[in-house]
């Protein structure tokens, strides 16, 4: 029995604890876990049993290219030091999003759906962009919404 409690039996070469489930090495520490395992319970890595852990979350790129960005990128992840990672595509769809196409909470577009945002053609809460519908915005061309100023006409009145 190791100080954690669990009796490991070989099993035809894989290591299983008392349960039956097999056992890996952290990856960090190399101390022995469950493939189950939320952290090391040694040195406290997250996910100790995988070989290979770049953070929180769903992240989808697709294979196909155009002009260096992919197709599509889903992003609603954040790195290991809990840095967002930004959806970057042709169509972004993200907590933050930069793209042609931009479906998020923070974002850049050309087409924009988004809480808050800079982009051509807008809907969203809070924008700025060259034709929007929001609640509160700022636009050059025209724009719907609960509270939206001309940017052209708030220049000429200062």
């Amino acid at each position: 029995m190791d100080s954690i409690g669990f009796d490991y039996v070989m099993l035809s070469g894989n290591e299983r604890n008392e349960t039956g489930k097999r056992m890996k090495k952290c990856r960090e520490c190399q101390h022995k876990v469950s493939e189950q395992a939320l952290a090391c319970p040694n040195c406290g890595a997250p996910y100790p049993a995988k070989e290979k852990w770049d953070g929180w979350g769903f992240e989808y790129k697709s294979k196909t290219i155009i002009m260096g960005l992919p197709l599509v990128h889903i992003s609603f992840k954040y790195r290991p030091n809990r840095m967002p990672v930004p959806a970057k595509g042709i169509i972004a769809i993200g907590q933050f999003g930069i793209g042609i196409i931009n479906i998020s909470q923070f974002g850049i577009g050309v087409i924009s759906i988004s809480q808050f945002t800079i982009a051509v053609y807008a809907l969203a809460q809070f924008a700025i962009a060259y034709s929007l519908v929001a609640q509160i915005g700022l636009y050059i061309n025209q724009g719907y919404g609960q509270i939206v100023w001309n940017m052209i006409e708030l220049i000429r009145n200062l």
